[in-house]
């Protein structure tokens, strides 16, 4: 394992700084721009002033050029406050996102009462093109860096260098879930395993491989043998917590980040409230369910999608059923039973891609295929594809006359994947948790790898999202979808 020069802080935090300079320099462009672009665009030059009482008092008018400038400065403090360029925030998770819309929508609110206390009018066209421009702009900036950022991490560039420390089982598991995200920001070059047993001392297996050692007083020797920037620490009977806190202020004093990874898997962030009790920082789980507001909220969001991508993709829809209906003899639309919310069937809609008699062929190939009694069921290389209906395939063109299911209420855009009564049948103690929300034209597992995960692997990300919902995830899958289609990732 090659050991780079220069120690941890210093590596780290000169990427870190770079990407967090590139962040800031978008967002001051963006922010000014939106600004003085809302002033020009409202009133076409910069000479309009502010009808306010304050004027009486200060014994001059207030201009827009001056209420610019004062709404650049305080949207930029509010970022800055907000933790916009904190190096724990940018980068990974939906946080960032959500930071830089609570920082905007803050300076936005604070300006209306600032306004309303001053007697100030302040256009409402002005504000109502600096606010969604900053918004969008900001997001459509901090996305682009993100994708900049993906690319980098999954050529080995812009990674924290993390040694995992904790039982073996744990330990494994951690490393297990960071290596399947090539985009999770962390390589692992080393594991400490507190447990007795195993092997003793630095063991090199393979080129590239991690470092691995055991026992407590390895750690920080490990540390400074990979030249880590990051402890992931995972539960462990050796580490008490008076030798927890020691190690933490010996990770303070090299500048190593310390990274706790719970027993708590698949449980979201808005889930977890930390409560001090006693000196010790108990987490409070909250039950997960979709109903009143979440219910409504969700509801809302999808007849309003689903309306607006009918419209949008009017033009596709009908080329489409052109092409279906002149390539290939049979019906348009394909409409097959699936089972939705709380184990209701419905008739799911798609284009048609297959030949009449796909449905009696099924079994046979699944046989052949060696998946027959997998509740996954997905050929590779389905004969019973037509030509255009491979073409509809790979980019989802298929999927679209779903959109109507949504609108009549039987599906949702984002959600766990709609199976046939013959999946869910096969499913486990607790794979039926994932009935109690409306199946989705696209998921979690849908852009984690779309057809290629393996059923243990698709049944935790979707029980993941039907017990931590929230229209941030639900956004953010759309998002992931697009790409996922673009890059025809997984399709079958």
């Amino acid at each position: 394992m090659p050991y780079r020069s220069g120690t941890p802080s210093q590596r780290v935090s000169s990427w870190q700084r770079a990407y967090a300079f590139k962040l800031f320099l978008t967002d001051v462009l963006v922010v000014v721009l939106c600004a003085f672009g809302a002033q020009l665009t409202r009133f076409g030059d910069t000479s309009m002033f502010l009808e306010a009482s304050l004027s009486d008092v200060l014994g001059f008018r207030i201009g827009y050029t001056f209420l610019s400038i004062g709404l650049v400065g305080t949207w930029l403090l509010a970022l800055k406050f907000d933790g916009a360029w904190d190096r724990r925030v940018v980068g990974n998770g939906s946080a960032e996102y959500v930071t830089v819309m609570r920082a905007t929508l803050g300076t936005f609110g604070a300006l209306a009462i600032a306004a309303f206390l001053l007697r100030m009018q302040v256009a409402r066209g002005y504000m109502v093109i600096a606010l969604p421009c900053g918004i969008v702009l900001l997001l459509l900036g901090r996305w682009f860096w993100r994708q900049w950022l993906r690319g980098q991490r999954k050529a080995g560039r812009n990674l924290h260098r993390a040694v995992v420390v904790g039982d073996r089982a744990k330990t494994g598991h951690v490393i297990q879930q960071i290596a399947d995200a090539s985009d999770s920001g962390y390589q692992i070059v080393g594991e400490v395993t507190t447990s007795n047993g195993g092997p003793v001392g630095f063991l090199r297996t393979v080129p590239d491989s991690i470092y691995r050692a055991v026992g407590y007083d390895e750690i920080l020797p490990l540390i400074d043998r990979t030249g880590s920037d990051t402890l992931i620490l995972t539960s462990s009977d050796v580490l008490t917590p008076e030798r927890t806190r020691q190690l933490g202020w010996q990770l303070d004093e090299r500048d190593i980040e310390l990274v706790v990874a719970p027993a708590l898997t698949d449980i979201a962030g808005p889930r977890i409230h930390t409560r001090p009790v006693a000196g010790l920082p108990l987490l409070h789980i909250s039950y997960p369910s979709m109903s009143g507001t979440k219910q409504v909220v969700k509801r809302a969001f999808d007849v309003l999608g689903s309306l607006a991508l009918i419209v949008i993709f009017s033009p596709v829809l009908a080329v489409v059923a052109l092409a279906v209906k002149l390539t290939s003899p049979g019906p348009l639309l394909f409409k097959h039973e699936r089972i939705g919310l709380n184990g209701e069937p419905f008739k799911m809609l798609k284009f048609r891609s297959m030949v009449v008699d796909a449905d009696r062929q099924l079994k046979s190939l699944l046989e052949q295929q060696g998946t027959g009694d997998r509740p996954l069921f997905k050929v590779a290389n389905d004969p019973r594809i037509t030509p255009i209906g491979r073409f509809l395939r790979k980019y989802s063109l298929d999927e679209l006359p779903q959109l109507f299911n949504v609108l009549n209420g039987s599906m949702s855009l984002v959600g766990p994947r709609p199976q046939v009564a013959g999946e869910v049948a096969l499913y486990g103690e607790w794979d039926g948790r994932r009935l109690l929300v409306k199946p989705g034209i696209t998921g979690l597992w849908q852009v984690s790898g779309r057809s290629n995960l393996e059923w243990e692997d698709a049944i935790r990300l979707d029980l993941y999202y039907v017990e931590n919902w929230s229209l941030m995830n639900d956004l953010m899958i759309l998002v992931r979808t697009v790409r996922a289609v673009v890059v025809t990732d997984g399709a079958h």
